[in-house]
């Protein structure tokens, strides 16, 4: 996604925003613009609207996901022989493990990504004695910044997303097939998410694969078509969920996000740092942060922590 001119790190948003003026602590806005109302979705907390397309492409992943565990029990498979042998063990723990994937999909889908509402917010999430942790030069080193658009200011590590229209804390990527923002609140559990439905998958590989005695004849395709292209559905997403997994651990053991990996070239604290990367700390506190740290964090601190940048 391309940075407008309103969010260009170099410029301010100048052409969209004539009336900013340089204060001690950054950017100020004269006069300033209110932000857009909140619609009723964003004060229940959650990240997308029924309606329109979200509904559409949850629709379409709830109905595929049971439709392919239901054609998995219509044909020849382990789970059918297993279900008419009166062994459910194995077909009961299978339909729980879709319904789980199923459920976190909805929760990853449906959540407040980590948007930035208000100013006030930002002053909650940073208390006094984190404060106390950033180096005196911080407050005039950093300039902080007001998003374009919706006119909040941005705290370190977020950005604006346009199909969302929010600001989103530690900004990974806007997820078309959740419709959603992944962002600093439900980045975890989108992590999680993969890792189970990649489970489900690799599972489902295997049982469709059993009901497949291959016979080269029209009867044979006939009898096995839904089958045979459940397989091949299966396969392909088997191989984008196993590439986004790996990709995401990989990003989130070197605390970056997808957009900072693909962006740092644009990214103002990034290009202008001594460091490559001034928020690792290295692969295992990287993850206990981002797994089991289950607040937000001011990210000005950790970035002054290290040898710092020139912002």
């Amino acid at each position: 996604m391309t940075t407008p001119p309103a969010q260009s790190e170099k410029g301010g948003g100048a052409s969209r925003l004539p009336l900013l003026a340089a204060g001690s602590g950054g950017l100020v806005a004269s006069p300033p613009v209110p932000s857009p109302a909140r619609r009723p979705r964003e004060a229940m907390g959650l990240g997308v609207p029924w309606g329109g397309g979200g509904c559409l492409v949850r629709a379409a992943h709830t109905g595929l996901s049971w439709g392919i565990t239901v054609g998995l029990f219509l044909y020849p498979t382990d789970l059918r022989r297993q279900e008419e042998r009166g062994q459910l063990l194995q077909p009961l723990f299978f339909v729980s493990l879709v319904l789980c994937s199923v459920l976190l999909y909805f929760i990853v889908s449906l959540m407040d990504p980590g948007y930035v509402e208000h100013d006030a917010e930002e002053k909650e999430v940073v208390r006094e004695e984190e404060k106390a942790m950033i180096p005196q030069q911080v407050p005039t080193a950093v300039r902080l910044r007001r998003c374009g658009y919706c006119m909040l200011k941005q705290p370190m590590r977020a950005k604006h997303c346009q199909a969302c229209q929010h600001c989103v804390r530690r900004y990974d990527h806007h997820c078309p097939w959740i419709e959603n923002c992944v962002g600093e609140r439900n980045h975890p559990l989108f992590v999680i998410y993969l890792a189970v439905q990649l489970v489900v998958l690799l599972w489902a590989l295997q049982v469709a694969w059993s009901g497949l005695n291959f016979e080269l004849s029209w009867l044979w395709l006939q009898h096995t078509f839904l089958l045979l292209l459940s397989f091949l559905v299966i396969v392909i997403f088997t191989v984008v969920v196993s590439l986004l997994l790996v990709s995401h651990l990989y990003l989130v053991s070197c605390n970056t996000t997808t957009w900072e990996f693909m962006s740092r070239h644009r990214i103002s604290y990034l290009k202008q740092c001594k460091e490559e990367n001034p928020f690792d700390r290295g692969i295992f506190r990287n993850l206990w942060r981002f797994f089991c740290a289950c607040r937000l964090v001011t990210w000005e601190n950790l970035y002054f922590q290290g040898d710092g940048g020139t912002v």
